[in-house]
C-alpha cells in the first residue's frame, strides 16, 4: 500500500525538539523500535470517569453530545495528561460517536451503556443507513477541530485516536443495548451472513473514516477497540469479524502511523487479532506478556497489561504488578504499559498519578 504523506505540520513529521512526536518514546515503542527512555504508560478510559475535573466539565452535558463539542473534548482529553503525567492522551470520544454523526438515534444511558432507538432488525434497516459521503465527512469536522485543539495543547505528548471495531459496534446496533451473550448478533452472522456482512462493512467504513479524520488532524497513533470479540471462537472471528476490522484499519494504514488493536478476552486468538494490520497488540490482564510474545510476530509491539483490580489493593501490590509488567515488557520489540482494561470509574485519581510516577522511575 502506498503511504500518503501527511502535511509537514503534522506532529509525526516533527521531532520532540521541534514540538512534534516523531521520536517520542511511546510512538517508537508502538512501532516496535527500541529506546532507552523510561517506560511509556497511558491508561484506557483515562480521559474522565474517575477525575473530579472531568465530572465538573461534563456536568449537565449528555455523553455523546459532549463528544461533539471540540473545546470540551480537548479539555477532557488533556486533563489526565496534566494530572497523571502519562505519555499519551487518548482522544475523548465514544465508539458510538460515528453512529451519532451518521444520524442514528443513539444515547449513552448512565449505568446502562449505549442504547439505540431503532435496533437493526432487517435488511431494510441496513439499507436505510445513511451513505458515508460528504455529509458524513462534514459531520466529522467537529472531530477534526477537537483533535487540532487537543494537539495544540499536548505539544510533544502524542495523541492517540481511536474507534470501535465493527463487531462490537454492530453488536450494539443489532442488540439495541449492551448484551451478555450477543445472541442476536451471532445468530445473524450464521443465519444471514450476507446481511451481517452488509452491516459490518458499513460500520467498518464509519469507524475507519472516524479514525482517519483524527490522524489527518494531528493524532500520532490509533487504537481499534473490540470490546466483545473475546466472546467469539477464533474460527467465527476470522470468518465474520476479522475481515471488517481489517477494512476499518485499512483506512489509516496508508498514513504511516502506528496502529494498536485491542480486543478484550482475545488471548485464545491473539494471532488473528494481530493480523488486523496492527503494529501493536493490546493485551488484557488474563494473559502474561511472554505467552503473548510466543504467539506474535517478532516485530509486533505489545501494550498492557496491569490488572485493573490492583487499583483497589495496596500500594505494594500495585507497584509489584507494575514492576512485573515492565520487566516482562522488556522482552518485546516495543512495550507500552497500560491496564488490561479501562480505568474503573471509582478509582482514586491520586493512585493513578502515583502509579505513573513509579512506572517512570522503573
Amino acid at each position: 500500500m502506498t503511504t500518503v504523506t501527511l502535511p509537514s505540520s503534522h506532529p509525526l513529521h516533527r521531532t520532540t525538539a521541534e514540538g512534534g512526536t516523531a521520536d517520542a518514546p511511546l510512538i517508537k515503542r508502538l512501532r516496535g523500535e527500541s529506546t532507552d527512555a523510561a517506560p511509556s504508560v497511558w491508561f484506557m478510559r483515562q480521559a474522565g470517569r474517575s477525575l473530579p475535573e472531568y465530572k465538573e466539565v461534563r456536568a449537565g452535558t449528555d455523553m455523546l453530545e459532549s463528544c461533539l463539542i471540540p473545546d470540551m473534548v480537548a479539555e477532557i482529553t488533556c486533563q489526565p495528561v496534566r494530572r497523571h503525567k502519562v505519555d499519551a492522551g487518548i482522544f475523548f470520544s465514544d465508539i458510538m460517536t460515528p453512529l451519532k454523526i451518521a444520524g442514528l438515534g443513539v444515547e449513552i444511558e448512565p449505568g446502562v451503556g449505549p442504547v439505540l432507538d431503532s435496533p437493526i432488525a432487517s435488511e431494510a434497516d441496513i439499507d436505510a443507513l445513511s451513505a458515508l459521503d460528504d455529509v458524513y465527512q462534514e459531520g466529522l469536522e467537529c472531530i477534526r477541530e477537537a483533535v487540532r485543539l487537543t494537539v495544540d495543547e499536548l505539544g510533544t505528548t502524542p495523541l492517540i485516536g481511536f474507534a470501535g471495531a465493527p463487531f462490537t459496534v454492530a453488536s450494539y446496533m443489532i442488540e439495541g443495548r449492551p448484551s451478555r451473550d450477543h445472541l442476536k448478533t451471532r445468530a445473524l452472522m450464521t443465519a444471514e451472513p450476507r446481511l451481517w456482512a452488509k452491516l459490518a462493512e458499513w460500520v467498518a467504513h464509519a469507524s475507519g473514516l472516524f479514525m482517519r479524520a483524527q490522524v489527518e488532524a494531528g493524532a500520532s497513533s490509533v487504537q481499534l477497540f473490540d470490546s466483545w470479540a473475546g466472546s467469539l471462537s477464533e474460527a467465527t472471528y476470522r470468518e465474520h469479524a476479522q475481515p471488517f476490522s481489517k477494512i476499518a484499519m485499512q483506512h489509516v494504514a496508508d498514513l504511516g502511523t502506528p496502529r494498536t488493536h485491542f480486543a478484550l478476552g482475545s488471548g485464545h486468538m491473539l494471532k488473528a487479532i494481530e493480523e488486523v494490520d496492527a503494529t501493536a497488540v493490546g493485551l488484557d490482564h488474563r494473559m502474561t506478556i511472554p505467552s503473548a510474545l510466543a504467539q506474535l510476530k517478532p516485530t509486533t509491539a505489545v501494550q498492557g497489561n496491569i490488572d485493573p483490580a490492583v487499583l483497589f489493593s495496596t500500594e505494594e501490590v500495585r507497584f509489584a504488578e507494575a514492576r512485573r509488567v515492565v520487566d516482562e515488557g522488556r522482552k518485546a520489540p516495543g512495550h507500552v504499559v497500560n491496564l488490561g482494561h479501562g480505568v474503573p470509574p471509582t478509582t482514586e485519581a491520586q493512585l493513578l498519578t502515583d502509579l505513573v510516577s513509579y512506572i517512570h522511575e522503573l
